[in-house]
């Protein structure tokens, strides 16, 4: 393991130039001090766990300190936010510090989340408060343990720095890492301000650095925009399959990695409702749940656009045509495996597709309708889950449909299907109402719960001695949590 001075550099991105990013400086934190931190994300640095508790930590993470070797850059990009094209944008309160490879040969960049004003900072102030920084450290995290492609969290770090939002808040940093965060945006940008030579090298940059398997195809800017489509259909697949509104999916916030970050409003759903908008700012529902796949399509298709210097409008419209077959393979094969069968069958999206009719019309609880499904025979499973629904007839000859389903599944004995069930049906999910119980406490000084939620988080299909409150259905007051952008 690696002290905090042991990092090694090499900075890819920054070696780009100044079309790309701008040279800008952390802005301190008062009295920095640490939150909590994730050993799981320091060990993607081959990091000590034990040098979180350091001072030092807390002043390289609050913009006190930098390494020698670091080049913090603000990273300029623009994006389609709400639909409508914004030219310029770009990290207005996010600063790369570098990219850091670990021993197993990984990259990994350093990116620090409330480091001040930038040049992109468009009148804001650069700060991120301290509940939306707890909020996006819990959900780098419990994403990554449900297996969804996410951007990790580091550490988040506190201060006494006040912050005007709706209410005067304290300031607030957190360390995200990712192989990249380079995102739809950042090809736009140099598109439409019509920079061909940036864009190409670009391209050439994110092609040597996370497609080097397509540079070997007879057209590697085509195979990259295959494997971006395809990666963000199985991102989406996933985010759908375990309730996962990510609430501004604006093409700024899409990665060209297919991995889940910069989700603000974000919200795991409660009792499911397909047309639920987590985003307190969105009126008109753009980003709802059940918009999330169209979104996600219509965004990659304005990368095409920004892509069409490099790849003819024909490949694009058939790569973009991928999109939806492939989401919905992923998407029934995680449902699939959610409900406890091994082998596919014709009529199994019918199947899945009149269950959440039924949980839509009764309010049932997403999560634990697939944990409670898995813990007993299926016959003891349902009789107890019927009472959950309003319409008993209905859920009835579902309920009979799905016995005989499971009756010539192959799989043999409830052991074996109540084990492959829980791996994939998670016990403990980031509700809001729990994500806010510990933002409360933080705030108040008490750290405590913000680092017992994440280990309980880090391990969401394990049954946790003396956790069972992190596994109940919410109250009624935090089911109608309101979240907004304005961290």
């Amino acid at each position: 393991m690696k002290a905090l001075d042991e990092l090694t550099f090499d900075n890819r991105f920054a070696r780009l130039g100044d079309a790309f990013s701008t040279h800008v400086l952390p802005e301190p934190l008062d009295n920095p001090r640490l939150v909590a931190a994730s050993p799981a994300a320091m060990a993607l640095l081959d990091l000590d766990p034990a040098v979180a508790e350091s001072p030092v930590f807390a002043e390289l993470f609050g913009g006190h300190k930098l390494w020698a070797e670091a080049e913090p850059r603000a990273m300029v990009y623009s994006g389609h936010q709400f639909g409508s094209y914004n030219p310029q944008l770009g990290d207005g309160r996010g600063l790369l510090l570098g990219e850091v490879y670990n021993q197993a040969g990984e990259h990994w960049d350093l990116h620090l989340k409330g480091a001040g004003q930038t040049p992109y900072s468009r009148m804001g102030d650069g700060r991120a408060v301290l509940r939306s920084s707890i909020r996006e450290f819990l959900a780098s995290e419990a994403l990554h343990a449900l297996g969804i492609p996410s951007s990790r969290a580091l550490c988040v770090i506190g201060s006494d720095t006040p912050v005007w939002r709706e209410k005067q808040e304290r300031g607030a940093m957190v360390l995200r890492l990712a192989p990249s965060h380079i995102r739809f945006g950042h090809f736009e940008f140099f598109y439409y301000t019509k920079k061909p030579e940036q864009q190409k090298q670009l391209g050439e940059h994110v092609l040597a650095a996370h497609f080097p398997e397509c540079l070997e195809q007879p057209e590697p800017y085509l195979a990259m925009f295959r494997e971006i489509v395809e990666r963000n259909a199985e991102l989406i697949a996933k985010w759908q399959a375990y309730g996962f509104c990510h609430g501004v999916m604006n093409t700024d916030n899409m990665s060209i990695l297919g991995i889940t970050f910069d989700f603000g409003p974000f919200a795991f759903l409660d009792d499911f409702d397909a047309h639920f908008i987590c985003n307190h700012s969105d009126d008109q529902g753009r980003y709802s749940f059940s918009n999330q796949v169209p979104i996600g399509q219509w965004n990659l298709s304005a990368l095409a656009q920004a892509l069409t210097p490099f790849i003819s409008v024909e490949a694009l419209r058939e790569s973009l045509g991928l999109f939806l077959p492939l989401y919905q393979a992923h998407y029934l094969d995680l449902m699939r495996r959610r409900l406890g069968f091994t082998q596919a069958e014709d009529d199994d999206q019918k199947l899945v597709e009149r269950l959440l009719q039924l949980m839509q019309s009764s309010g049932v609880d997403y999560s634990l309708f697939f944990r409670r499904l898995g813990e007993e025979t299926p016959e003891q499973s349902l009789a107890r889950l019927r009472d959950d629904f309003v319409d008993r007839s209905g859920f009835d000859a579902w309920a009979e449909l799905y016995r005989q389903r499971v009756a010539r599944d192959p799989i043999q004995g409830q052991d074996l299907r109540r084990e492959r069930m829980h791996a994939v049906n998670p016990l403990y999910i980031l509700r809001n109402y729990l994500a806010q119980k510990a933002i409360d406490a933080a705030e108040a000084g008490d750290y405590s719960e913000v680092r017992r939620l994440h280990q309980v988080l880090s391990r969401p299909f394990e049954e946790q001695p003396g956790m069972d409150s992190y596994a109940e259905r919410p109250p009624e007051w935090g089911k109608h949590l309101e979240i907004s952008c304005s961290s």
